[in-house]
């Protein structure tokens, strides 16, 4: 699949989860959380990155509070300043002070403080664009994530965080041709079903 296939495929994907009502955006996010809540995986991680649905992304926020319910330390995607394309994971405190960043999207007043090395998670939960059964996955095209855990890539030996690409079951495409920079899925969890590709 060449770049321009890439893009175009994304833009076809973008829209459609767009094209979802807010009825439609409000059912996946409540199948989602039911079918996260009891996965063990979920259950026994305690430090969790999350996202905030930008753009038709299915939402996770009813898993976020819930984690937070429950005691776990849950942290968001923070832009750096430089290199401007790369991002770290800050953990969400009490009274949460919150910023615009460079695309418009809400996330944290950036502390250095609060953001570990990624490694040092139990679970991230990506957004993703398309994705088919073999575990491939189509972002936004910006490469933050890949570029976030690209540990992974050079210490196969790493044993986390275990990384689960959320989204609509009409994201999904028949087949995707992984670049050679995409940092591969644990699992795939869409508003019908849980999709392990390699989780233990």
């Amino acid at each position: 699949m060449t770049r321009s296939d890439r893009a175009q495929l994304r833009r076809a994907l973008r829209a459609k989860r767009r094209s979802l009502t807010p009825a439609e955006q409000s059912a996946a996010a409540k199948a989602l959380f039911k079918l996260l809540a009891q996965q063990p995986l979920f259950r026994r991680s305690q430090h969790i990155a999350f996202y905030l649905a930008n753009d038709g992304e299915i939402d996770p926020d009813l898993l976020l509070k819930h984690a937070q319910r429950l005691g776990k330390t849950c942290y968001l995607p923070v832009l750096r300043r430089w290199p401007r394309q790369h991002m770290a994971f800050q953990a969400l405190q009490p009274g949460q002070r919150w910023v615009k960043n460079r695309y418009g999207i809400a996330e944290p007043q950036p502390l250095r403080r609060r953001q570990p090395p990624a490694w040092r998670l139990s679970l991230i939960f990506l957004p993703l664009v398309g994705f088919d059964s073999q575990g491939n996955r189509l972002g936004m095209g910006g490469g933050f994530y890949d570029r976030a855990l690209s540990y992974k890539a050079r210490r196969h030996s790493w044993s986390g965080p275990k990384l689960v690409g959320l989204a609509h079951r009409c994201q999904q495409v028949e087949k995707l041709t992984a670049a050679s920079w995409d940092i591969g899925l644990d699992a795939i969890v869409t508003d019908r079903q849980f999709m392990p590709i390699r989780v233990d």
